[in-house]
Protein backbone atom coordinates (compact mmCIF):
# COMPACT_ATOMS: atom_id res chain seq x y z
CA UNK A 1 0.00 0.00 0.00
CA UNK A 2 1.49 3.52 -1.15
CA UNK A 3 1.94 6.05 1.84
CA UNK A 4 -0.51 8.15 2.81
CA UNK A 5 -0.48 12.04 1.81
CA UNK A 6 1.05 14.12 4.71
CA UNK A 7 -1.66 16.03 5.30
CA UNK A 8 -3.62 12.80 6.49
CA UNK A 9 -1.44 12.85 9.45
CA UNK A 10 -1.69 16.59 10.51
CA UNK A 11 -5.79 16.31 10.69
CA UNK A 12 -5.16 12.97 13.14
CA UNK A 13 -6.79 14.39 15.95
CA UNK A 14 -8.93 17.18 14.69
CA UNK A 15 -10.51 13.87 12.75
CA UNK A 16 -10.77 11.76 15.57
CA UNK A 17 -12.71 13.98 17.48
CA UNK A 18 -15.15 14.66 14.25
CA UNK A 19 -15.49 10.83 14.37
CA UNK A 20 -16.51 10.40 18.00
CA UNK A 21 -19.47 13.15 17.53
CA UNK A 22 -21.09 11.79 14.83
CA UNK A 23 -20.84 8.16 16.46
CA UNK A 24 -22.29 9.58 19.66
CA UNK A 25 -25.44 11.31 17.10
CA UNK A 26 -25.75 8.15 15.98
CA UNK A 27 -26.72 5.97 18.98
CA UNK A 28 -30.37 5.48 19.12
CA UNK A 29 -29.69 4.55 22.86
CA UNK A 30 -28.42 7.69 24.11
CA UNK A 31 -29.70 11.48 24.73
CA UNK A 32 -27.64 13.35 22.73
CA UNK A 33 -26.49 16.62 23.38
CA UNK A 34 -23.26 16.00 21.55
CA UNK A 35 -24.13 16.70 17.90
CA UNK A 36 -25.25 20.01 16.26
CA UNK A 37 -28.22 18.57 14.18
CA UNK A 38 -31.40 20.40 14.00
CA UNK A 39 -35.02 18.84 15.45
CA UNK A 40 -36.68 16.30 12.92
CA UNK A 41 -39.70 18.85 13.90
CA UNK A 42 -37.76 21.73 11.94
CA UNK A 43 -37.79 19.73 8.69
CA UNK A 44 -40.03 20.58 5.90
CA UNK A 45 -40.67 17.56 5.07
CA UNK A 46 -44.85 17.83 3.81
CA UNK A 47 -43.65 21.32 2.02
CA UNK A 48 -40.58 19.61 0.26
CA UNK A 49 -42.99 16.81 -0.49
CA UNK A 50 -45.35 19.23 -1.85
CA UNK A 51 -42.67 21.75 -3.68
CA UNK A 52 -41.13 17.84 -5.61
CA UNK A 53 -44.47 16.73 -6.88
CA UNK A 54 -45.48 20.03 -8.26
CA UNK A 55 -41.91 20.82 -9.95
CA UNK A 56 -40.43 17.35 -11.10
CA UNK A 57 -42.33 16.98 -14.66
CA UNK A 58 -41.01 18.05 -17.76
CA UNK A 59 -42.61 20.71 -18.50
CA UNK A 60 -41.58 22.23 -15.55
CA UNK A 61 -38.54 21.94 -13.42
CA UNK A 62 -37.70 18.38 -13.52
CA UNK A 63 -34.92 18.33 -16.32
CA UNK A 64 -33.07 21.23 -14.62
CA UNK A 65 -33.01 19.78 -11.65
CA UNK A 66 -31.45 15.94 -12.67
CA UNK A 67 -29.63 18.18 -15.30
CA UNK A 68 -25.46 19.75 -15.15
CA UNK A 69 -26.11 23.08 -14.03
CA UNK A 70 -24.31 26.63 -13.26
CA UNK A 71 -20.82 26.40 -11.41
CA UNK A 72 -22.40 29.19 -9.39
CA UNK A 73 -25.53 27.62 -8.91
CA UNK A 74 -29.09 28.30 -9.96
CA UNK A 75 -29.64 31.95 -10.42
CA UNK A 76 -33.02 32.04 -8.48
CA UNK A 77 -31.78 30.57 -5.33
CA UNK A 78 -28.42 32.87 -5.72
CA UNK A 79 -31.46 36.44 -5.62
CA UNK A 80 -33.23 34.36 -3.02
CA UNK A 81 -29.48 34.84 -0.65
CA UNK A 82 -29.34 38.22 -1.52
CA UNK A 83 -32.95 39.39 -1.07
CA UNK A 84 -34.12 36.99 2.00
CA UNK A 85 -31.16 36.30 3.61
CA UNK A 86 -28.05 39.31 3.24
CA UNK A 87 -30.06 42.63 2.30
CA UNK A 88 -32.16 42.61 5.81
CA UNK A 89 -28.51 41.97 7.38
CA UNK A 90 -27.78 44.67 6.16
CA UNK A 91 -25.43 43.40 3.57
CA UNK A 92 -25.68 44.64 -0.35
CA UNK A 93 -24.94 42.46 -2.50
CA UNK A 94 -25.25 40.99 -5.94
CA UNK A 95 -25.89 37.71 -6.95
CA UNK A 96 -23.05 36.75 -9.24
CA UNK A 97 -21.01 37.06 -6.22
CA UNK A 98 -22.82 34.47 -4.22
CA UNK A 99 -21.38 30.72 -4.73
CA UNK A 100 -24.07 28.29 -3.83
CA UNK A 101 -22.22 25.24 -2.64
CA UNK A 102 -22.43 21.03 -1.25
CA UNK A 103 -23.08 22.72 2.30
CA UNK A 104 -21.27 25.31 4.48
CA UNK A 105 -18.33 23.31 4.56
CA UNK A 106 -17.45 23.22 1.45
CA UNK A 107 -16.82 27.06 0.88
CA UNK A 108 -14.22 26.49 3.76
CA UNK A 109 -12.50 24.06 1.83
CA UNK A 110 -12.84 26.11 -1.15
CA UNK A 111 -11.14 28.83 0.24
CA UNK A 112 -8.82 26.77 1.76
CA UNK A 113 -7.81 25.87 -1.84
CA UNK A 114 -7.51 29.37 -3.16
CA UNK A 115 -5.48 30.89 -0.28
CA UNK A 116 -3.46 28.49 2.43
CA UNK A 117 -0.25 26.95 1.69
CA UNK A 118 1.25 24.05 3.94
CA UNK A 119 2.63 26.08 6.76
CA UNK A 120 0.54 29.38 6.56
CA UNK A 121 -0.96 30.43 9.56
CA UNK A 122 -4.43 30.33 10.44
CA UNK A 123 -5.94 32.49 13.70
CA UNK A 124 -8.56 31.19 14.93
CA UNK A 125 -11.10 31.54 18.20
CA UNK A 126 -9.91 30.03 21.65
CA UNK A 127 -12.10 27.56 21.48
CA UNK A 128 -13.44 26.99 17.77
CA UNK A 129 -14.92 25.12 15.94
CA UNK A 130 -13.24 21.80 15.35
CA UNK A 131 -14.95 20.78 12.24
CA UNK A 132 -13.15 23.27 10.52
CA UNK A 133 -9.61 22.59 12.49
CA UNK A 134 -9.98 19.72 10.51
CA UNK A 135 -10.14 21.21 7.36
CA UNK A 136 -7.39 23.95 8.19
CA UNK A 137 -4.94 20.91 8.77
CA UNK A 138 -5.77 18.67 5.54
CA UNK A 139 -4.68 21.97 3.75
CA UNK A 140 -1.48 21.75 6.55
CA UNK A 141 -2.04 25.46 7.91
CA UNK A 142 -0.53 26.04 11.78
CA UNK A 143 -3.46 27.06 13.36
CA UNK A 144 -3.14 30.07 16.19
CA UNK A 145 -5.64 30.78 18.76
CA UNK A 146 -6.84 33.91 19.55
CA UNK A 147 -8.58 35.27 23.04
CA UNK A 148 -12.23 35.27 23.92
CA UNK A 149 -14.59 36.53 26.36
CA UNK A 150 -18.26 36.71 26.48
CA UNK A 151 -18.10 39.23 23.58
CA UNK A 152 -16.67 37.01 21.27
CA UNK A 153 -13.03 36.94 19.76
CA UNK A 154 -10.60 40.10 21.55
CA UNK A 155 -10.06 42.43 18.85
CA UNK A 156 -6.69 43.76 20.46
CA UNK A 157 -5.56 39.96 20.92
CA UNK A 158 -6.25 39.31 17.50
CA UNK A 159 -4.39 42.79 16.15
CA UNK A 160 -1.10 41.34 18.29
CA UNK A 161 -1.27 38.11 17.06
CA UNK A 162 -1.58 39.75 13.13
CA UNK A 163 1.59 41.66 13.81
CA UNK A 164 3.82 38.92 15.80
CA UNK A 165 2.16 35.96 13.37
CA UNK A 166 1.49 37.04 9.74
CA UNK A 167 -1.41 34.83 9.42
CA UNK A 168 -2.75 34.52 5.65
CA UNK A 169 -6.41 34.39 7.37
CA UNK A 170 -8.82 34.99 10.72
CA UNK A 171 -11.30 32.41 11.13
CA UNK A 172 -14.03 34.02 13.23
CA UNK A 173 -17.80 32.32 13.97
CA UNK A 174 -19.33 35.75 15.07
CA UNK A 175 -22.54 34.32 15.90
CA UNK A 176 -24.14 31.90 18.66
CA UNK A 177 -20.22 30.77 18.32
CA UNK A 178 -20.09 26.87 17.91
CA UNK A 179 -18.92 25.62 20.87
CA UNK A 180 -20.04 28.29 23.32
CA UNK A 181 -22.96 30.00 21.77
CA UNK A 182 -21.29 33.69 22.45
CA UNK A 183 -22.25 36.62 19.99
CA UNK A 184 -19.51 38.56 18.50
CA UNK A 185 -20.01 42.62 19.48
CA UNK A 186 -21.10 45.61 17.23
CA UNK A 187 -17.66 47.30 18.11
CA UNK A 188 -15.44 43.87 17.64
CA UNK A 189 -17.34 43.34 14.48
CA UNK A 190 -16.18 46.85 13.05
CA UNK A 191 -12.74 46.29 14.11
CA UNK A 192 -12.47 43.15 12.75
CA UNK A 193 -13.46 43.66 9.37
CA UNK A 194 -11.15 47.16 9.30
CA UNK A 195 -8.21 44.92 10.73
CA UNK A 196 -8.38 42.54 7.67
CA UNK A 197 -8.15 45.92 5.63
CA UNK A 198 -5.60 46.82 7.64
CA UNK A 199 -3.08 43.84 7.19
CA UNK A 200 -4.54 42.19 4.03
CA UNK A 201 -5.27 39.26 5.68
CA UNK A 202 -8.43 37.07 4.27
CA UNK A 203 -10.94 37.68 7.16
CA UNK A 204 -13.48 34.09 7.39
CA UNK A 205 -16.41 35.23 8.47
CA UNK A 206 -18.91 31.44 9.07
CA UNK A 207 -21.73 32.24 10.30
CA UNK A 208 -24.59 29.29 9.91
CA UNK A 209 -26.24 30.03 13.18
CA UNK A 210 -26.72 33.80 12.62
CA UNK A 211 -30.35 33.19 11.06
CA UNK A 212 -31.82 31.01 14.53
CA UNK A 213 -31.66 34.26 16.55
CA UNK A 214 -35.20 34.21 18.89
CA UNK A 215 -33.75 36.41 21.94
CA UNK A 216 -31.90 39.79 21.98
CA UNK A 217 -31.22 42.54 19.13
CA UNK A 218 -30.07 41.82 15.42
CA UNK A 219 -26.20 42.81 14.24
CA UNK A 220 -24.91 43.16 11.27
CA UNK A 221 -22.70 40.99 10.13
CA UNK A 222 -18.44 41.73 9.74
CA UNK A 223 -18.60 41.46 6.13
CA UNK A 224 -21.18 44.83 6.38
CA UNK A 225 -18.51 47.02 7.37
CA UNK A 226 -16.27 45.34 4.85
CA UNK A 227 -15.01 48.32 2.49
CA UNK A 228 -11.76 46.55 0.80
CA UNK A 229 -13.27 42.50 -0.08
CA UNK A 230 -11.10 41.16 2.95
CA UNK A 231 -14.03 39.63 4.50
CA UNK A 232 -15.37 36.38 3.48
CA UNK A 233 -18.79 35.67 4.06
CA UNK A 234 -19.61 31.77 4.43
CA UNK A 235 -23.12 30.29 5.65
CA UNK A 236 -25.30 27.22 4.69
CA UNK A 237 -28.95 26.58 4.95
CA UNK A 238 -28.39 23.55 7.08
CA UNK A 239 -30.06 24.99 10.00
CA UNK A 240 -33.08 27.30 8.47
CA UNK A 241 -33.91 24.59 5.66
CA UNK A 242 -32.50 20.81 5.81
CA UNK A 243 -28.62 20.00 6.32
CA UNK A 244 -29.05 16.64 4.16
CA UNK A 245 -29.96 19.03 1.00
CA UNK A 246 -26.35 20.29 1.52
CA UNK A 247 -26.71 23.62 0.63
CA UNK A 248 -24.38 26.37 1.40
CA UNK A 249 -23.13 29.34 -0.07
CA UNK A 250 -20.16 32.01 0.13
CA UNK A 251 -20.56 36.09 -0.39
CA UNK A 252 -17.10 37.07 -2.19
CA UNK A 253 -15.98 40.08 -3.90
CA UNK A 254 -15.19 39.51 -7.46
CA UNK A 255 -11.57 38.43 -7.66
CA UNK A 256 -12.19 35.86 -4.94
CA UNK A 257 -15.28 34.81 -6.87
CA UNK A 258 -14.36 34.06 -10.04
CA UNK A 259 -11.19 32.06 -8.31
CA UNK A 260 -14.01 30.03 -6.21
CA UNK A 261 -15.62 28.75 -9.17
CA UNK A 262 -12.54 27.89 -10.66
CA UNK A 263 -11.77 25.59 -7.55
CA UNK A 264 -15.57 24.64 -7.57
CA UNK A 265 -15.52 23.73 -10.69
CA UNK A 266 -12.21 21.81 -10.53
CA UNK A 267 -14.30 20.17 -7.47
CA UNK A 268 -17.43 18.79 -8.07
CA UNK A 269 -18.31 21.07 -10.88
CA UNK A 270 -21.34 22.57 -9.46
CA UNK A 271 -23.86 21.63 -6.21
CA UNK A 272 -26.29 18.72 -6.55
CA UNK A 273 -29.50 20.44 -8.80
CA UNK A 274 -32.07 19.09 -7.19
CA UNK A 275 -31.96 20.35 -3.71
CA UNK A 276 -30.98 23.59 -5.19
CA UNK A 277 -34.74 24.06 -7.29
CA UNK A 278 -36.43 22.37 -3.89
CA UNK A 279 -34.56 24.87 -1.78
CA UNK A 280 -34.98 27.70 -4.47
CA UNK A 281 -39.04 27.33 -4.55
CA UNK A 282 -39.25 27.00 -0.88
CA UNK A 283 -38.40 30.53 -0.32
CA UNK A 284 -39.69 31.76 -3.39
CA UNK A 285 -43.50 30.31 -2.76
CA UNK A 286 -43.31 32.24 0.62
CA UNK A 287 -43.09 29.58 3.19
CA UNK A 288 -39.72 30.78 4.81
CA UNK A 289 -41.02 33.51 7.34
CA UNK A 290 -43.73 31.53 8.84
CA UNK A 291 -40.93 27.88 9.23
CA UNK A 292 -38.35 30.22 10.59
CA UNK A 293 -40.63 31.58 12.99
CA UNK A 294 -41.63 28.13 13.80
CA UNK A 295 -38.07 26.98 14.50
CA UNK A 296 -37.30 30.14 16.42
CA UNK A 297 -40.04 29.79 19.10
CA UNK A 298 -39.02 25.57 19.05
CA UNK A 299 -35.11 26.47 19.30
CA UNK A 300 -36.10 29.03 22.50
CA UNK A 301 -37.98 26.80 24.34
CA UNK A 302 -35.42 24.40 24.15
CA UNK A 303 -33.00 26.66 24.99
CA UNK A 304 -34.89 28.01 28.08
CA UNK A 305 -35.14 24.47 29.08
CA UNK A 306 -31.37 23.46 29.21
CA UNK A 307 -30.42 26.56 31.14
CA UNK A 308 -33.31 26.02 33.49
CA UNK A 309 -31.83 22.40 34.50
CA UNK A 310 -28.21 23.23 33.75
CA UNK A 311 -29.13 25.77 36.65
CA UNK A 312 -31.35 23.22 38.30
CA UNK A 313 -29.05 20.01 38.64
CA UNK A 314 -25.90 20.92 37.81
CA UNK A 315 -23.66 20.91 41.04
CA UNK A 316 -22.98 25.32 42.28
CA UNK A 317 -20.10 26.72 41.08
CA UNK A 318 -20.85 25.48 37.18
CA UNK A 319 -20.72 27.94 35.01
CA UNK A 320 -22.43 28.24 31.50
CA UNK A 321 -23.30 30.94 28.84
CA UNK A 322 -26.80 32.07 27.82
CA UNK A 323 -26.94 32.04 24.02
CA UNK A 324 -29.75 34.39 22.26
CA UNK A 325 -29.72 31.74 19.45
CA UNK A 326 -28.38 28.73 17.42
CA UNK A 327 -28.04 25.34 19.25
CA UNK A 328 -25.13 25.19 21.99
CA UNK A 329 -24.75 26.13 25.11
CA UNK A 330 -21.35 25.76 26.70
CA UNK A 331 -20.69 24.42 30.75
CA UNK A 332 -17.76 25.07 32.64
CA UNK A 333 -17.34 22.55 35.65
CA UNK A 334 -16.21 23.10 39.71
CA UNK A 335 -14.00 20.92 40.96
CA UNK A 336 -11.19 19.91 38.35
CA UNK A 337 -13.71 17.31 36.69
CA UNK A 338 -11.90 16.04 33.23
CA UNK A 339 -15.14 16.38 30.49
CA UNK A 340 -13.01 13.41 28.26
CA UNK A 341 -13.30 10.66 31.34
CA UNK A 342 -16.78 11.94 32.28
CA UNK A 343 -18.17 11.25 28.89
CA UNK A 344 -16.48 8.09 28.86
CA UNK A 345 -18.34 7.31 31.71
CA UNK A 346 -21.94 9.12 31.09
CA UNK A 347 -22.60 7.27 27.44
CA UNK A 348 -21.30 3.82 28.86
CA UNK A 349 -22.95 3.56 32.28
CA UNK A 350 -26.20 2.30 31.69
CA UNK A 351 -27.95 4.64 33.86
CA UNK A 352 -26.70 7.44 32.59
CA UNK A 353 -26.38 7.11 28.74
CA UNK A 354 -25.97 10.92 28.21
CA UNK A 355 -23.61 12.42 24.94
CA UNK A 356 -22.44 15.87 25.30
CA UNK A 357 -18.95 17.13 23.63
CA UNK A 358 -15.72 17.06 25.79
CA UNK A 359 -14.19 20.82 25.77
CA UNK A 360 -10.72 19.96 25.08
CA UNK A 361 -10.94 19.47 21.66
CA UNK A 362 -12.01 22.89 20.93
CA UNK A 363 -8.86 24.26 21.92
CA UNK A 364 -6.21 24.10 19.12
CA UNK A 365 -3.41 25.21 21.90
CA UNK A 366 -3.43 22.31 24.29
CA UNK A 367 -2.31 21.87 27.10
CA UNK A 368 -5.64 20.61 29.18
CA UNK A 369 -6.71 23.80 27.97
CA UNK A 370 -11.26 23.27 28.18
CA UNK A 371 -10.50 19.61 30.21
CA UNK A 372 -13.68 20.75 32.37
CA UNK A 373 -16.00 21.80 30.12
CA UNK A 374 -18.44 20.64 27.15
CA UNK A 375 -20.71 21.65 24.55
CA UNK A 376 -24.39 20.64 24.79
CA UNK A 377 -26.24 20.56 22.11
CA UNK A 378 -29.74 21.32 22.98
CA UNK A 379 -31.16 22.11 19.29
CA UNK A 380 -32.53 18.16 18.56
CA UNK A 381 -33.86 16.88 21.91
CA UNK A 382 -37.20 17.11 23.00
CA UNK A 383 -37.62 19.25 26.07
CA UNK A 384 -38.79 15.92 28.22
CA UNK A 385 -35.80 14.65 27.22
CA UNK A 386 -33.71 17.47 27.71
CA UNK A 387 -34.50 17.50 31.77
CA UNK A 388 -34.29 13.60 31.72
CA UNK A 389 -30.38 13.76 30.37
CA UNK A 390 -29.64 16.94 32.53
CA UNK A 391 -31.07 15.21 35.28
CA UNK A 392 -29.05 12.16 35.27
CA UNK A 393 -25.58 14.05 34.06
CA UNK A 394 -25.86 16.42 36.71
CA UNK A 395 -26.12 13.58 39.08
CA UNK A 396 -23.22 11.93 37.77
CA UNK A 397 -21.18 15.16 38.01
CA UNK A 398 -22.44 15.78 41.40
CA UNK A 399 -21.55 12.06 42.36
CA UNK A 400 -17.69 13.07 40.90
CA UNK A 401 -17.27 15.82 43.05
CA UNK A 402 -18.02 13.40 46.26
Amino acid sequence: MPHFAQRMKTMEKSAQIIRNLFGAMNDPNLISFGGGAPAREALPIDIVREIVNDVMRVDKRGVEGLQYGSVKGLPDLREVVVSELLAPKGIEAKADNILITSGGLEGINLLCQLFIDPGDVILVESPTFVHCVEIFEMFQAKCISVAMDDDGMVAEDLEEKIRKHNPKMVYVIPTFHNPTGRTLSLERRKRIAELGSEYDVLILEDDPYRDIRYSGSELKPIKAFDRTGHTVLANSFSKIFSPGSRLGYVLADDAVSSKLCDAKSATNSHTSMLPQVICAEFFKRGYYPAHHRMICDLYRERRDTMIDCIDRFFPEGTKRTFPDGGLFTWAELPGGIDTTELLVESTGNPAVKVAFVAGEGFFIEGGGMGRNCMRLSFGAVSPEKIRIGAERLGNLIRSRLK
